[in-house]
């Protein structure tokens, strides 16, 4: 079964809880997928398919499931992938990653390292090399690539609002964002409650 297939066939919530522990790879440089948010398309007040908004920009959205959507928020790049069949622009965002390889790489290109080089969806993008470039392209036959059977499982899977939707009602408290409890990649992972060995079983 193709990531297409495996992404359409359920819900984006579940998508975004069974990413968490996954490989995300861009050449050179990889890493484990340690949160994410659902986002739920035209009937989501926080998506930027809300009520059927379609424009150059968010195109992507509309394209079938393992289309990967990279648009631009001030100076950095964010990644959602698309989860749904053509026409339902629903996706997940890829919040944080714990990498795996590639880490000078990496490092150089952001200029840190431990946390901080990837506890952010930015902040993934331009440690990935991610721009506006790989917008549209397809999961495994571009730059981007994607494993579906996790190489780590969580030990517990954290459920909170999404982070950064203010004044969005029902969209702002819906419980849509997804994390390794205990991983220090976790964006605001407060240290008092990293666990040793990442939250992974």
């Amino acid at each position: 079964m193709t990531v297409e297939d495996q992404l359409q066939n359920q819900p984006t919530i579940t998508s975004a809880r069974d990413l968490l522990g996954c490989v995300l790879t861009v050449g050179a440089c990889s890493g484990l997928i340690v949160e994410t948010e659902a986002y739920l398309g035209e009937g989501d007040r926080a998506a930027h398919a809300f009520g059927g908004r379609r424009t150059p920009r968010n195109s992507a959205l509309y394209d079938a499931a393992g289309t990967v959507y990279v648009y631009q928020m001030r100076q950095y790049c964010l990644l959602k992938l698309v989860t749904q069949a053509k026409a339902v622009p629903q996706c997940v965002l890829i919040r944080a990653l714990e990498p795996l390889t590639g880490l000078a790489l990496m490092a150089q290109r952001r200029g840190v390292s431990g946390p901080a080089l990837t506890n952010g969806p930015g902040k993934l993008c331009q440690a990935l090399a991610l721009t506006r470039a790989d917008n549209a392209t397809l999961l495994n036959r571009n730059r981007l690539c994607l494993s579906l059977m996790p190489a780590r499982l969580p030990q517990t899977i954290g459920v909170a609002p999404r982070i950064g939707v203010p004044n969005k009602g029902e969209a702002t408290t819906a419980p849509l964002r997804f994390f390794v409890q205990g991983n220090q990649y976790v964006s605001d992972m407060k240290r008092a409650l990293v666990d040793q060995r990442g939250g992974w079983q």
